[in-house]
């Protein structure tokens, strides 16, 4: 007998992004961060537990195996465990918007799969317990989880590092999307990180810039949401370029993208 369930979820965006973890297992990252949801973007994920041969999993059709179905399966073991299930499972998630292009694509995924995990186990779950699940695949799932704009707390431990939503989708936004080359360099950056004799100022402005990005977000004054997420672009990316092995992931592209930004605002437009 096989239990199913389907759930979706919108990727994000991140506003006040972490960066580098404290515990790589449980994901525990060193400082809050905060984020937005991209709605009607989304992931649309579909989880049956049965009698299947093995564990399966595909995404936009494609069979995922390796590092990429490990990923999935820290997710799924957790529900498997919490609900007493020993079944084999197959996923089939579909993305209606391109993945690897900076749209946040694993936050939703992940976090549509562990809803429907959740709901096919039969687990009674609340949001601050499927953000926690959805966490152990990627850290931005806890704030799609979440949905709308969303902090996640860094916690000490599993039990207390979750998202919650500081505000729904009531402000009005939009995405424009710079083709700019760009590798995937996420995990390496995040384990390098703390390398970087810049690591320990960062941290020590995350309070007064998380602070005043909620407060920002709480009032609704979108222009100093995002410049203070242009902020913290900056200083992460001066983390990354001055971490062990110096990743330099700006191209010629993303500094004119930069500077037409600034002249735009320079100019008034809002």
């Amino acid at each position: 007998m096989s239990a199913k369930a389907t759930a979706i979820a919108h990727p994000i965006q991140g506003l006040i992004k972490y960066h580098g973890l404290v515990d790589e297992r449980l994901r525990l990252p060193f400082h809050d961060s905060i984020s937005v949801c991209t709605a009607p973007l989304s992931t649309k994920t579909t989880v049956e537990f049965g009698e299947f041969p093995r564990d399966s999993a595909s995404i936009n059709g494609r069979e995922v195996a390796g590092h990429e179905l490990e990923r999935i399966l820290a997710v799924v073991d957790i529900v498997r465990i919490r609900a007493k299930l020993h079944a084999n499972f197959r996923m089939m998630s579909v993305n209606d918007f391109p993945s690897n292009v900076g749209l946040g694509a694993s936050a939703s995924g992940f976090a549509a799969l562990a809803w429907a995990a959740s709901a096919a186990a039969r687990l009674p779950l609340n949001v601050k317990d499927v953000s926690r699940i959805a966490r152990r695949g990627a850290g931005s799932a806890s704030r799609a989880v979440a949905g709308g704009f969303a902090r996640w707390r860094t916690g000490t431990s599993d039990a207390d590092s979750f998202a919650y939503q500081l505000r729904g989708d009531d402000l009005r936004m939009g995405i424009v999307i710079a083709l700019v080359p760009a590798f995937k360099e996420t995990e390496s950056a995040h384990r390098e990180a703390p390398s970087s004799p810049f690591f320990q100022a960062r941290l020590a402005e995350m309070p007064k810039l998380l602070a005043e990005m909620e407060l920002a977000i709480r009032n609704g004054d979108l222009g100093q949401v995002m410049q203070l997420a242009e902020r913290d672009t900056m200083l992460l990316h001066g983390i990354t370029m001055t971490g062990t092995s110096e990743m330099m992931l700006w191209r010629p592209e993303t500094i004119k993208v930069i500077l037409a930004v600034k002249r735009m605002r320079e100019e008034g437009l809002p």
